[in-house]
């Protein structure tokens, strides 16, 4: 089978976790023949060797940047600009007059329960149904003509762009917020629409690239799904997308107030709400990462029945030694670990912390990890300042130095080499999370056989499944009533911690991820017609390079009547009472 990959931020250029995932996709299904179309680092990165080996069933890498293009040079003529105008005004036009995934009042187009863990709403009557059809054929349409004039870099950053958006926006029934869009918001938004359709002017869908793909498989649910939407399009290749995080959740959480004009972040947020309804309705399955992301795609329009939950596959062997000892932990002893940043809510876990220590004077917390960013780092300075002042050094004496039962270190370090060893320093991990996808660090602790405390955010108690206590965020006292609980009771934390170990390792291994990645290919590619004949080397074609699980086009005839013997033919013959003598009863 060939699959066409499509990733977003820079596999197999840039390492990380979503990396390290196609990595691990790609070498663990080595019977397939995987193309990596990936979009977003620039040419510099281009030009950099690969951080990992490439295996060897990758044929071939092409690689788009997306937050930089130059002029495509492309000149329209009156009738491409005409058909331009009309392509997009139909986009803009369905943007401008509804809001996909917005409730009544809300009036920025961030719904009021995005940032609490509900998803956003879409409207099936028959209004909303005519705006998605009206944003599908702008959508196409723009491709085509990408596809036939050469590119659609410059037409998107021209001025009939804008004067196209501001015509949908001042239209009849276009919302209060598009119709008080001034030029700097028009603007704003038609450079964001250009960077965000780039993909339509890409060359990757002809029967040299995509088009001679068996499968799309898109590893975000952004620019890289319009992709295979595109290979969809135009050679009916099905699409396959894969979201750990949903990308527009996402969009939601990072389009607060203060970010940008009010204008902005309505009309962006109602196009990349179109974005992923139409992704999703063309999918031929969904695989979210958890249920919490599941809810998103089912609210935003995706059909339940195409759609499998998907568990991130994580490497298990790295915490073996440490969920077989679970000895080894310090009794005393909580651990947070993870990236250090404002949505971890260190402040609740340190007065939560405080709490602990009146009821156990010995005990400890250890804070690992490194910050995320210049905020990252501000932040980790502001809870070392308030652990001090929680905290004031512990001495036996006046000339005596003393000792912060809060330590705060990182990961690599000479008290923590490996994560693993950060897990096992104690007996229980925590997490204080506000805002959370999918829970990696709660998951490592479970592999490390650790009793867990967590809050109830994102895809936590889905993944704890009754191994660990789950509490409210944002509620110091819930927090260390629980740790305080786990503390006194070693037998508790052993049978939890055990549990724990037990489930992380039946549904979050790289194993159980590729082998339900397998079987998904092979159900896809067997409800999808034969579309190509491959060659070999000299020219002939290759038995066996498709698959057979590929369904036969055409209608199955009628089975021809079986001829039968004419003992079976005959008419029956009833059995009858042998007669009775006269006089016998």
């Amino acid at each position: 089978m060939r699959v066409g990959l499509l990733t977003e931020g820079g596999y197999p250029y840039v390492s990380g976790d979503a990396g390290l995932w196609c990595d691990r996709l790609v070498r663990g299904l080595g019977q397939h023949e995987f193309d990596v179309y990936t979009l977003g680092p620039g040419r510099s990165q281009q030009r950099d060797e690969h951080p990992v080996p490439l295996p060897p069933q990758i044929s071939r890498v092409r690689t788009a940047p997306l937050r930089t293009a130059e002029p495509d040079g492309v000149a329209y003529g009156r009738r491409a600009r005409r058909r331009f105008t009309e392509c997009y005004g139909e986009l803009v036009g369905a943007v401008s007059a509804g809001i996909v995934g917005t409730g009544p009042g809300s009036a920025s187009g961030v719904p009021a329960d995005t940032v609490s863990g509900g998803a956003p709403a879409t409207g099936t009557d028959g209004a909303s149904d005519e705006l998605a059809d009206r944003f599908r054929s702008g959508l196409y349409g723009l491709a085509e003509l990408a596809r036939e004039e050469g590119g659609l870099v410059g037409a998107l950053r021209s001025d009939t762009a804008v004067r196209a958006l501001e015509h949908a926006c001042r239209a009849p029934g276009a919302l209060r917020t598009a119709r008080e869009a001034r030029v700097p918001e028009l603007l704003a938004v038609t450079a964001h629409l250009e960077r965000a359709l780039r993909p339509l002017s890409l060359d990757w869908y002809d029967d040299d690239g995509l088009g001679a793909a068996d499968l799309c498989h898109a590893t975000t649910g952004g620019p890289a799904a319009l992709a295979g939407l595109l290979a969809r399009h135009f050679s009916g290749v099905p699409l396959l997308v894969t979201e750990y995080g949903v990308r527009l959740r996402s969009h939601y959480l990072g389009a607060g107030p203060g970010t940008a004009a009010l204008a902005v972040r309505a009309l962006l947020a109602a196009f990349h709400g179109r974005i992923a309804a139409e992704v999703y309705r063309a999918a031929a399955l969904l695989t979210p990462g958890n249920a919490h992301a599941r809810r998103w795609q089912e609210r935003c329009g995706a059909d339940r029945a195409r759609i499998r939950t998907v568990y991130p596959g994580m490497e298990a062997a790295r915490f073996t030694e440490a969920g077989e000892s679970p000895d080894r932990a310090d009794p005393h002893t909580l651990v947070w670990v993870g990236r250090v940043e404002p949505a971890k809510d260190l402040v609740s876990l340190l007065h939560a912390f405080a709490e602990v220590r009146k009821e156990r004077p010995g005990a400890r917390l250890r804070i690992l990890g490194a910050p995320l960013g210049v905020h990252g780092a501000a932040y980790l300075g502001h809870c070392r300042a308030l652990a001090a002042q929680l905290f004031p050094d512990e001495a036996d004496g006046v000339h005596a130095v003393g000792d912060n039962p809060v330590s705060f270190q990182e990961i690599g370090g000479p008290e923590a080499p490996t994560p693993a060893d950060a897990y096992a320093a104690g007996a229980v991990v925590v997490l204080s999370s506000v805002v959370e996808g999918f829970p990696v660090s709660l998951v490592e602790a479970m592999f490390c056989g650790r009793a867990t405390v967590s809050t109830d955010v994102g895809a936590v108690v889905e993944v704890i499944g009754g191994t660990g206590l789950v509490v409210p965020p944002r509620n110091p006292r819930a927090l260390a009533e629980a740790c305080v609980g786990l503390l006194r009771d070693p037998e508790r934390r052993a049978r939890l911690g055990a549990a724990a170990r037990a489930r992380a390792l039946e549904l979050f291994t790289v194993e159980q991820n590729i082998a339900a990645f397998h079987g998904i290919y092979l159900e896809i590619v067997s409800h999808s017609p034969v579309r190509r004949v491959v060659l070999d080397k000299a020219g002939a074609p290759l038995p066996f390079a498709t698959p057979a699980e590929s369904r036969v086009p055409g209608h199955w005839t009628a089975p021809a009547p079986r001829a039968l013997p004419g003992w079976a033919t005959a008419a029956p013959v009833r059995a009858t009472r042998p007669a009775t003598p006269e006089g016998v009863r």
